[in-house]
């Protein structure tokens, strides 16, 4: 396991540029199976889960070359199907949540598509239900392998559009639906689809390749199938988690940095929670500046005087990504929140370590949280902790990061996994932070 170490209570200053958006990537990649032509996408970021996803590709046979220092080429013109029954692909399909992703187009331009059980967080459920009633909702036969936890999906006559209302608006299960649904027979209308700006990305880039996708950004998507789709170019989104984790670590550190190039535009609610905290966010172009809170910051009541409660949702509400955010920056403020986490029953647990470091946290059930703010008028306490999953990580180095003394934090393979050489970008404003292999 790699380390960080951490010398916190420094003020940070300067500029950072946010990396291309993971969980657009991770679908954009899969897309790129719809095809034989190449495709380019730009503005990809260099971290582990990503990294996963293009070996994998290149083990199922795209060609896949290296264009400058985020940008590839993708050709899926000769893939290797001998793959997806290898003891190799049942290692690296269930070692990514993203690889389910996989499937769709897999299943909608040949007929089958195979994953084991995927990876990722271990933040809660999360069933793999709505992709594949989706998938049989367009004709495909479902079968799925409980000895050997393998899920498979066969259309051998090809896919026939449909009306489906899904039972969870899954991000996801969303695009693994579009990406099989663009190549079915007739029109597909699916209902509480997600519409987060990664998702719309998804279905504009396909409807670049030659798609025929209507409703992009609403709830109710149509879709009339296609028989073939041409290559194209895609730039990904900035990354709107790593946008909100810096504007946190900024009002934590009581610093004035400056984020480039957000993409406005795709932030949604995402400033205006950050300011429910009584964080000021400058729009400057299309940067964001955060001020040092030399002051502080006051967290915001109700209109009824009544105590703020920030929850997540479906988009466009705020996403639950960016909570573990909220949770440690409101130790620090004035006043007190209750986070409402609703969508993953786990994702909270990693509040004891922030109690270890003297927050002042009341956990009331696995999905609620009421944070009493500090407002600066102690200091967390440096510790040493285990990252659990990507965003907590990211939550705890935050405190690390703002806490007087010398922290440490194990396992930052599971940070690696979702934010790019963070080590390197946070020295460069003047983080006091040493990788430790």
């Amino acid at each position: 396991m790699g380390t960080f170490q951490i010398e916190g209570g420094h003020s940070l200053t300067g500029e950072i540029q946010p990396q291309g958006a993971k969980n657009e990537t991770l679908q954009i990649l899969c897309a790129v199976l719809l095809t034989s032509e190449k495709v380019t996408i730009h503005n990809i970021p260099d971290i582990i889960d990503v990294n996963k996803l293009i070996s994998l590709l290149r083990n199922l046979g795209v060609k896949i070359e290296k264009l400058g220092r985020s940008s590839y080429s993708f050709q899926s013109d000769d893939l290797n199907f001998e793959y997806l029954e290898s003891e190799a692909f049942k290692k690296d399909g269930s070692g990514l949540r993203g690889s389910i992703m996989i499937v769709g187009p897999l299943l909608g331009r040949f007929g089958k598509g195979f994953i084991p059980k995927p990876g990722g967080d271990k933040i809660g459920r999360r069933r793999l239900d709505t992709h594949f009633e989706g998938f049989i909702k367009l004709g495909a036969e479902f079968r799925y392998n409980r000895e050997e936890r393998f899920y498979g999906v066969e259309a051998p006559n090809g896919l026939t559009g449909n009306d489906m209302l899904l039972e969870e608006a899954s991000v996801t299960g969303t695009a693994n639906i579009v990406m099989a649904a663009v190549c079915a027979k007739g029109i597909t209308t699916i209902y509480n689809a997600a519409c987060e700006p990664y998702l719309q990305q998804l279905c504009k880039m396909l409807n670049l390749m030659g798609a025929k996708i209507q409703g992009i950004g609403s709830n109710l998507l149509h879709i009339e199938g296609v028989e073939t789709f041409t290559g194209c170019e895609h730039t990904i989104l900035p990354d709107m988690i790593e946008i909100g984790s810096y504007i946190g670590l900024a009002a934590m550190t009581k610093s004035e940095i400056t984020i480039k190039n957000v993409g406005w535009e795709h932030l949604g609610i995402i400033p205006n929670t950050f300011r429910k905290l009584g964080i000021t966010i400058e729009k400057r172009g299309d940067d964001i500046f955060i001020p040092a809170h030399t002051e502080g910051y006051e967290i915001q009541s109700f209109i009824d005087g009544s105590i703020m409660n920030i929850s997540d949702s479906p988009w466009p509400g705020f996403t639950p990504d960016l909570l573990s955010i909220i949770l440690v920056v409101a130790t620090q403020a004035r006043g007190s929140v209750l986070i409402h986490q609703k969508m993953f029953e786990s994702r909270l647990f990693f509040v004891d370590k922030l109690i270890d470091m003297g927050a002042k946290i009341i956990l009331c059930d696995p999905h609620r949280a009421t944070v009493i703010g500090h407002d600066f008028q102690s200091n967390l306490r440096s510790t040493t902790m285990t990252s659990p999953d990507i965003r907590a990580g990211v939550a705890l180095l935050i405190a690390a990061l703002s806490a007087k003394g010398t922290s440490t934090i194990h396992n930052i393979e599971q940070i690696d996994r979702g934010y790019e050489n963070i080590d390197e970008r946070l020295r460069a404003i003047g983080a006091k932070i040493k990788r430790i292999a």
